[in-house]
């Protein structure tokens, strides 16, 4: 058998940047019966141990998956470390899938070994075993679980698997919001690449300490958040559930934030966010959503702090940033823009093209692709997916429409599958979304295009008034005719009480395009 690298193992990577102390606190968080708990790096290294041996002694093949569906807690976290020390593949499942989806993820995926919740296990496990996985283990975010009393009979040293930097070390799942989800292969390259760009191009430096307020079946919370943390040997501050206060209570400790847009408009609502309370705070950073303009000028104008957005998918982790501090390849360029999602990272390309493939004039806008060792292997099981979503010269089609400015900076228009093409004209639903917001009284919106028998696809918007304000859906259409050309006005406009998001505040298109789709039928 040939020697490989056990270096190449991001665990490795990640644990060698571990404090020389290893009795230093490495998570703090509180137990679900309110009572504070401390991890130690030493923690981190032994219980990570304990489950990669359990794993080991499984004795499964090469290149098996481990498929987890469990509450946040920092177990979880572990379990995620164990994975990739025993060279296993991780693959996080969202909290909020139900039976239909598990079923469809453990027969696509074939994980050898399931770990769900206490609760679930009934189910979970006739499903798991149903489709041949022989090993179901459960893990509670209170600390027990048969994982954790399984692996507290093994050692609590471990030597990595040997990994070369094309293996994989994760598959996440798409969010499926148009069909069936596909499962994304991230190697142990692609994430470790990704984390050293971001730890120097964010400035981490020594003393950082991450508020942790992300779930961690995602790219956020788990790849960005942990990888920075780890990778810097920065102690986190671990909440298992997002809570305006408890955020606010932890700045003064802390000095990075990271959230996504809706977890900015909460902490906004929260009387005593101010300059004061955010005083120790170095960074705040937002992606993984589209972040208003309105939620990005408050946040400077409250805290004093100007929000970085970034831009990065599932299948890539982190492709674009807001500049931290200044930018030598955008002439010394500093400032974090509002309404973009800043510059291709180091190592990382962006190209904007036409429908044709032919590279767009600077300021308009095209499809999104791009490249980099960031880049995903391919989607799990499908090669012809695979093939179709990469041009001949290996660049990745992301899917995204966007434009870059004189400047460099990137902005992202929408998604592709969101154009509408209204008698003939293009219409990006995002340049009517940001008018919309923009007038009194409006909170947010999403535009979606459905059949129309006499123009192929027109507009239809749906609003949220701010608290407190009565709207009329056909007095805003009056006003954006002042605004807009006619061939981009919505043909209606709905006032809704909310807009359906999945569980990183992403607005789920499909389903009002499904909920309108017979309005002109």
């Amino acid at each position: 058998m040939k020697k490989t690298n056990n270096k190449a193992n991001l665990f490795c990577a990640l644990r060698a940047a571990f404090p020389s102390d290893l009795d230093q606190t490495a998570v703090e968080t509180i137990s679900p019966q309110g009572e504070p708990l401390f991890y130690t790096w030493r923690d981190l290294d032994h219980a990570s141990a304990r489950i990669a041996n359990l794993l080991a002694s499984l004795k499964l093949p090469g290149g098996s998956r481990v498929a987890v569906q469990v509450e946040k807690s920092v177990e979880a976290m572990l379990l995620y470390l164990a994975t990739l020390r025993a060279g296993c593949v991780f693959l996080p499942l969202n909290t909020a899938y139900q039976s239909g989806e598990i079923e469809y993820f453990v027969g696509n995926a074939e994980p050898a070994v399931v770990v769900c919740t206490p609760g679930n296990f009934g189910w979970v496990s006739k499903i798991a075993f149903k489709a041949g996985t022989q090993h179901v283990f459960t893990l509670g975010d209170d600390r027990t679980g048969s994982l954790l009393e399984r692996a507290a009979h093994h050692a609590g040293d471990h030597q990595p698997v040997d990994r070369e930097m094309d293996d994989l070390a994760a598959i996440l799942y798409t969010s499926g919001t148009t069909g069936r989800s596909k499962g994304a292969m991230l190697t142990h390259g692609n994430l470790l690449s990704n984390a050293l760009t971001l730890k120097d191009y964010w400035g981490f430096q020594p003393g950082d300490v991450l508020i942790h307020a992300l779930p961690i079946f995602h790219v956020h919370g788990l790849f960005v958040a942990i990888h920075a943390a780890l990778l810097n040997g920065s102690k986190m501050i671990w909440m298992a559930k997002f809570d305006p206060g408890a955020v606010l209570a932890a700045m003064p400790r802390a000095t990075v934030f990271m959230g996504v847009p809706t977890l900015y408009v909460r902490l906004l609502a929260e009387p005593g966010l101010n300059k004061d309370a955010t005083k120790n705070m170095r960074l705040f950073i937002a992606g993984s959503a589209p972040l208003l303009i309105e939620t990005f000028n408050a946040w400077r104008e409250r805290t004093g702090h100007t929000i970085l957005e970034r831009y990065g998918m599932s299948e890539t982790i982190m492709l674009t940033s807001n500049p931290y501090g200044a930018d030598a390849r955008h002439g010394g360029q500093s400032e974090r823009r509002g309404s973009t999602v800043g510059f291709p990272l180091p190592g990382v390309g962006v190209r904007v093209v036409d429908d044709a493939g032919k590279a767009v004039p600077v300021g308009e806008i095209g499809n999104i692709q791009v490249q980099g060792p960031n880049v995903f292997k391919g989607y799990w099981r499908m090669p012809e997916k695979t093939a179709e979503e990469f041009t001949q010269d290996g660049w990745f089609k992301t899917g995204d429409v966007g434009k870059v400015d004189e400047r460099g900076y990137v902005s992202i228009v929408g998604r592709s599958k969101d154009l509408i093409i209204s008698g003939g004209y293009n219409v990006y639903p995002a340049e009517i979304e940001s008018t919309i917001n923009e007038l009194p009284g409006v909170d947010e919106s999403a535009v979606v295009g459905v059949p129309h028998p006499d123009f192929g696809e027109v507009g239809v918007a749906v609003l949220i008034a701010k608290p407190g304000v009565k709207l009329d859906g056909e007095a805003i259409l009056a006003q954006l005719k002042s605004q807009l050309a006619n061939f981009k006005i919505p043909k209606r406009c709905f006032v809704a009480t909310e807009l359906p998001r999945n569980t990183m505040g992403k607005v789920q298109k499909n389903l009002l395009r499904e909920q309108y789709k017979g309005l002109f039928a």
